[in-house]
């Protein structure tokens, strides 16, 4: 793969694996179809994912232990040609082990006996339809199929329909065919009447005439409600589980936009001509900030954002004229050609004075020359653009599903990560103009809880008018490095591989010329371990050797005379094939590439210099054997993982003093470890936050306003609608002697978010403790305080408590208090986990009530 896949994906990738497996055994040896799905939100990289289980279908994969099926042949299959090009452009994109060659687009003068193994074959349902010379003569009662006898003569004298093609397929015994469905919850309606024929879907998944269904079928869609209802209804088909992505992991891990702001005005005016000239400022207010941006990480690439024209099906060409004319207008220097379309009819179009050319959804993004984007609702589905940053809509208030289904396809990060501590940077406007404030609440409503088409999404924020935060310039730089000096924790990796770990940080390191020839240190030193372990394990691993060696087997002996037959036990001495086959059984313990270097520093070190082919063989059979004992694999991880962080220690500010697209990286090698590992906090530089709060009734307050805050707007204050609790919290401490200032800590999970590891259950979990506060001590040093009220009413509450009690124990040093605070009766009460005894308490209490009202605690408000 040419792209690292988040942890999210890595797990979806081995379950999508575990199922094909299973469902390509089960069709060999019993003729048992099968299916499932792969369902993950709008912007998870789903073709990223599929690229990787291609990649390992076809090729094999230590990481997921999985070999390559030689027979495995796909059919990529939706309901739209351009779906189609895009998805083939994103799986080359991604992938390094697929070539343009194994990307078949099925045109209508394709024609096979038998799809080609190890090659993706992409349909759509045109290609399907009747009118289609793929598949006339098929049918037996096809309109202007001659008959010779019992033959049938086709269109163009082809030998085969697209039909028989599958078939034969599917008959072939050395062939497995997989069937994915793209956006699969489209086309796979129930029928509603019983003359209705069934959907083209169907007849690839049941079958049609002699044709059987296709074997295998994977569906890849962000919600998998229709297709789990269609599955219902297969014939002869089981089901297994489907591969559902944890949508809070998605937003987390910095592929999506954390904001969406909806904007509707308050002039009294032209409504689309007021927000035209907004979103035009929006658009190069944003271009500006991007173009500050790469400067500031001396990165030549800047990204060029553009906005989207939604605007209604059958639009008024003068109306369009018109915003296009408010448009330069407003940014004279945007050049002429500036401006595209993605109508339905693929021609250039007129509006009013301007002539805008067409280009296809699929090209956008590259398109950098595209700043204006004129669409209808076609583009909803299966079209992404992150440049797309700003969306003006002239569609109706009826038409909220058409732009919500638009924002989903927005959501991605220009650059596929989150900027550190830009709200601006990692947000995404719409300006309605013919929309009431009670329908921008629906649409805001809409998308909170995946009315995008996908699943609701932890930590997405939808703002309405919001203002924009900066740093506060009250607030001295002392109290912004305390800030940025504490540490935060990541969640520990569910199936982390130390030893890759290593050696991507040690690959790392050598790029950015901070460990020069870091690989070669990395694996001498982990050659040392397996020196280490060689000698320690002498005798497991020589019972081992002996194993890798000898194959076991019994023969067949026949009695003719008597009619008996006996079977006698026999060992062989293995030859090079099944040693070869144990050493990368090893490789997949203890790193392909680790397997290899060790192999030629033993071979180098015992064998005979004379017989360097033979030294290597003999290296592979102890290689082979050390991955037969589980405790040099423990040994090695162990050494790696411990490597790695004394490594990560070392070159700490080294790494901080990088662009933020390098950090990115270092944070992601953090995040591979299998431990809670520390993470620095970045600097916030723009949030955006509500000002007011709307009623039901469509009244507006103005929030309350907080003084001190590290972020605040013009007036110097930040606006925050606080719960009764918080609001009293945040009072008395600015009411404290020496308190300097506060941070409202982000929930969301972005990496000026200080969060804290704790473990519900089985699963380990972050918590965000509401606030920081900052204060000054006597002697001019600047201090910080957590102090995070929450109810004690919530099931989660004694883990967290429990997991910042542990955080307190790691790291109460850098801290003057780490408070807990609940409300009991009438009363706040507090633990200050700081002290020993408070954290002891911690540690054996049964239930969190009786904990607050022990000795343990005291009166927060005294």
């Amino acid at each position: 793969m040419k792209f690292t896949l988040k942890d999210y994906q890595e797990e979806a990738v081995k379950d999508v694996l575990v199922n094909l497996k299973k469902a390509s055994r089960r069709w060999r040896e019993d003729k048992d179809k099968h299916a499932f799905s792969l369902t993950a939100t709008t912007g998870a990289g789903k073709t990223v994912m599929a690229a990787a289980v291609f990649e390992a279908l076809f090729h094999g994969d230590d990481n997921y232990d999985i070999e390559p099926d030689p027979g495995a042949v796909v059919i990529w299959f939706s309901d739209d040609p351009s779906l189609n090009e895009q998805s083939r452009f994103r799986l080359l994109e991604a992938s390094d082990r697929i070539s343009i060659s194994d990307l078949v687009v099925v045109q209508s003068t394709f024609q096979r006996e038998t799809l080609e193994a190890g090659k993706i074959y992409f349909l759509n349902t045109q290609k399907l339809g009747k009118s289609s010379l793929l598949v006339r003569g098929h049918d037996a009662d096809d309109e202007g199929i001659e008959k010779d006898g019992q033959m049938r003569i086709m269109p163009d004298m082809r030998s085969f329909t697209i039909w028989d093609t599958i078939q034969n397929t599917i008959d072939d015994p050395a062939l497995t065919l997989y069937l994915v469905l793209d956006e699969a919850h489209r086309g796979m309606r129930a029928a509603t009447g019983a003359g209705e024929k069934t959907t083209i879907v169907k007849r690839l998944i049941n079958g049609t005439g002699s044709v059987p269904g296709i074997p295998v079928v994977l569906g890849i869609s962000a919600t998998v409600d229709r297709f789990n209802a269609a599955m219902t209804d297969m014939q002869g088909r089981a089901t297994l589980p489907n591969v559902v992505v944890d949508s809070a992991k998605v937003q987390a891990s910095g592929l999506l936009k954390d904001t969406i702001i909806l904007d509707v005005p308050k002039e009294v005016g032209q409504f689309d001509t007021v927000l035209v000239r907004r979103g035009t400022d929006k658009l190069k207010d944003i271009s500006a900030a991007w173009a500050a941006y790469a400067q500031a990480q001396n990165d030549a690439d800047t990204v060029l954002p553009l906005m989207v024209l939604q605007v209604p099906n059958s639009p008024d060409p003068n109306d369009i004229g018109r915003a296009l004319d408010t448009i330069y207008d407003r940014w004279p220097d945007l050049p002429d050609d500036a401006v595209a379309h993605v109508f339905g009819e693929h021609t250039a179009q007129t509006f009013g004075r301007h002539t805008v050319r067409y280009i296809s959804p699929e090209r956008v993004q590259e398109s950098t020359w595209v700043r204006i984007l004129i669409a209808k609702d076609a583009i909803s589905t299966g079209w992404d653009c992150p440049r797309a940053e700003v969306m003006v809509s002239f569609r109706p208030a009826k038409d909220k599903t058409h732009i919500t289904q638009l924002l989903g396809r927005m959501v991605r990060t220009p650059l596929a990560r989150r900027i550190p501590g830009n709200d601006r940077l990692n947000a995404v406007d719409c300006l309605l103009p013919f929309f009431d404030e009670q329908s921008v609440s629906e649409v805001a409503k809409a998308l909170m809880s995946g009315g995008d088409g996908g699943d609701d999404l932890p930590g997405r924020r939808v703002l309405i008018n919001p203002a924009e935060m900066k740093p506060n310039p009250a607030i001295a730089e002392a109290v912004w490095e305390k800030l940025v000096s504490l540490p935060s924790q990541t969640l520990p990796k569910r199936q982390a591989r130390p030893v890759k770990r290593l050696t991507s940080l040690a690959h790392e390191l050598a790029a950015d010329g901070l460990l020069p020839e870091a690989g070669k240190l990395a694996h001498a030193e982990m050659h040392k371990v397996l020196e280490g372990t060689r000698a320690r394990y002498k005798d497991e691993i020589a019972a081992s050797r002996k194993a890798v060696m000898t194959v076991e087997g019994k023969s067949l002996k026949t009695d003719m005379k008597a009619g008996e037959m006996t079977f006698d036990d026999f060992l062989e001495v293995a030859d090079y094939a099944v040693i070869e086959d144990a050493y990368r059984r090893a490789g997949r313990a203890i790193s392909p590439d680790l397997a290899t270097t060790y192999s030629d520093f033993i071979a180098k070190a015992d064998g005979d210099p004379d017989d360097l082919e033979g030294a290597l063989i003999e290296a592979h059979v102890t290689v082979a054997a050390l991955g037969l004992v589980p405790q040099v694999k423990e040994a090695l991880e162990a050494e790696a993982e411990k490597l790695a962080t004394q490594w990560l220690s070392k070159y700490r500010v080294q790494i901080k003093s990088l662009s933020d697209e390098r950090q990115d990286v270092y944070r992601q090698i953090r995040e591979m470890s299998a431990n809670p590992m520390e993470v620095d906090l970045a600097r916030p530089t723009s949030w955006m936050q509500p000002t007011v709060i709307r009623e039901a009734n469509g009244n507006e307050t103005l929030l309350p306003r907080f003084e001190r805050h590290l972020l605040c707007g013009d007036d110097g204050l930040f606006p925050e609608d606080f719960n009764t609790w918080e609001g009293e919290v945040v009072n008395a401490e600015l009411k404290r002697a020496g308190t300097l200032g506060w941070y409202r800590n982000p929930s969301r999970a972005s990496q000026d978010s200080l969060g804290i590891v704790y473990a519900e259950g089985e699963e380990t979990k972050i918590v965000r403790p509401d606030f920081v506060f900052l204060g000054q001590l006597a002697d001019g040093s600047v201090v910080a305080d957590i102090v995070d009220p929450h109810g004690i009413q919530f099931g989660d509450a004694m883990p967290k408590l429990k997991g910042l009690s542990r955080y307190a124990e790691t790291f109460g040093g850098q801290y003057r208090r780490i408070e807990a605070v609940a409300k009991i009766g009438d009363k706040f009460r507090v633990l200050d986990l700081t002290e020993p005894g408070t954290r002891a308490a911690v540690a054996t209490a049964t239930t969190i009530k009786a904990l607050y009202e022990s000795d343990a605690a005291a009166d927060y408000l005294a």
